[in-house]
């Protein structure tokens, strides 16, 4: 009985480390669009932690059950492991995503290369709650006119400089969005929706003025200095200081070392066990 209950905690260790680990890596895109014409120049991808390009990390796509990296086709183009250039002109899109030696992918972006007459400009990255985006109907020559907008296929209404505002996003507005004009029709594409990442803990520091004992032969309010300017008042004083690690990062952290801290007290239950 002792030798089975052993051995089934020891695979439960063997599972917490063996465990994947949460990526904040993501696929960074610009211009910010998932529909473009065929012809137009490029769009730039990178693998990015943190607002810096992520090292050991390589853009992937996949087209039809193919799946490719970098300088692997002649519109994929690598500047490095963690950079390409998707080249318009020749290119017909796909998904496209981050990933690792380890296997751990970012999140999928889809981008289309059309060759019709009208194109819809909407956020290739998800968006975050609360904000406001603007869904521009495109055409391939001559300026945007009077457009109609629709999600999942069910009319949302009509701009008449060729946009269409979403104030106010929320998940309820994900879904797959095209417009058309009375000749037109685009292609569709999905908005995505997330939570904007928390604030981060900041630490406020406080810096007292000097007394006024310090330096009597000036009076306790403010003097202009040399150049003509005020010294600054108390409120001025409080300075946030940056925080060095981002709450996302503490997490994954986290996440890396719970798996080893529960397997040692595991092995201690163990050998406890055992006398």
């Amino acid at each position: 009985m002792k030798t089975s209950s052993v051995s089934l905690l020891l695979g439960v260790c063997v599972l917490l480390l063996s465990a994947p680990t949460v990526s904040a890596v993501s696929l960074y895109v610009s211009p910010n669009h998932q529909q473009f014409f065929k012809g137009d120049r490029y769009v730039y991808l990178s693998c990015v932690d943190d607002g810096q390009t992520a090292d050991g990390w390589r853009v992937k796509r996949t087209r039809g059950v193919s799946t490719e990296g970098c300088s692997t086709a002649a519109d994929f183009r690598r500047f490095n492991n963690s950079f390409c250039v998707l080249d318009l002109s020749v290119s017909s899109g796909g998904s496209f995503w981050c990933e690792n030696s380890s296997g751990q992918k970012s999140d999928e972006v889809s981008i289309a290369v059309s060759e019709k007459q009208l194109i819809l400009e909407i956020p290739a990255l998800p968006v975050n709650t609360g904000s406001n985006v603007t869904l521009l109907c495109k055409p391939r020559n001559g300026s945007a006119k009077k457009s109609y907008f629709f999600r999942d296929k069910v009319k949302l209404g009509h701009g008449t400089e060729g946009k269409w505002i979403l104030h106010n996003v929320q998940q309820s507005d994900e879904g797959l969005y095209s417009c058309s004009t009375l000749i037109h029709q685009s292609p569709q594409s999905r908005l995505k929706v997330k939570e904007p990442p928390p604030p981060p803990h900041t630490t406020i520091m406080y810096t007292p003025s000097p007394s006024p004992s310090h330096s009597p032969s000036h009076s306790p309010s403010h003097s202009p200095s040399p150049s003509g300017n005020t010294e600054p008042s108390a409120s001025s004083s409080l300075r946030p200081r940056s925080p060095s690690v981002s709450v996302l990062r503490l997490f994954c952290h986290l996440l890396v070392f719970c798996p080893y801290f529960i397997s040692t007290i595991l092995l201690l239950l163990i050998c406890c066990s055992r006398k």
